[in-house]
Formats: structure tokens, sequence, C-alpha cells
């Protein structure tokens, strides 16, 4: 069972990557604004490709945004999720058993759900 100090080290680990992930939302956000103009981001005068290379540059990079995105408002449910359960006095607690999470996995993973014995039971 985690104490008062614990569940509240915790909870400020989790605001802080809350935090985080909101801002790279932010970040995402701000550069998608900027697509209006994307010949800003490359310093081309012209919207015309000189290259059939610059196209695939230019789709790698999105496709790599996007999946900073996808993962930034993932954690951002996990996160979320888990400060849900710790107002619900649930957190620490694996939701598959009830067992007590470890300490040592909630450092490693202050949003896990589960124990590490019950996580590789149901990936299998």
């Amino acid at each position: 069972m985690l104490t008062d100090k614990q569940i509240e080290h915790f909870k400020k680990q989790l605001l802080d990557m809350k935090k985080e992930a909101e801002e790279n939302l932010e970040e995402y956000r701000d550069d998608r604004a900027k697509e209006d103009y994307p010949n800003d981001d490359t310093g081309e005068i012209s919207s015309v490709a000189d290259h059939p290379a610059n196209l695939g540059t230019d789709q790698h990079e999105r496709a790599k945004e996007q999946t900073f995105y996808e993962q930034a408002r993932e954690k951002l449910m996990e996160v979320n999720d888990a400060l849900q359960r710790i107002e619900e006095g649930r957190y620490g607690k694996s939701e598959m058993s009830g067992e007590p999470i470890p300490v040592e996995r909630l450092e490693a993973m202050p949003t896990a759900r589960y124990r590490v014995d019950e996580q590789e039971d149901s990936s299998q």
C-alpha cells in the first residue's frame, strides 16, 4: 500500500508528465498552423518542387511529426487516467488483480495499470 507521501510524489511526477505532453501537443499544433505557408520551413521561394526527393523528405517529416503527436496524445491520456485513479483511490493497485503494484514499477512507469507479471501474462 502506498503512503500519502508516495502518492503525492507520483502525483507530482504525473502532473509534470502531463505538462510536457500538453506542451508537445501545442508545439505540434503550432507547426501544423504554419503549413499555410509551407515554404517558410524549407526556405523555398517557389511551391514547385525542384526534385521528387524533396517531396519524399517532406512526407517523411510530416509522418514523423504525426507519430510524435500520437505518442504525446497517448501519453496524455495515460497520465490523465493515472491522475483519475489517484482521485478515486485506485492508484498503485493492479486493474487486473487488485494487488499492489511495486513502487519500483511505479517509479519506472508512473502510469502503470498492472504488475509486471500480469502485463507479461496478458501479452501472450
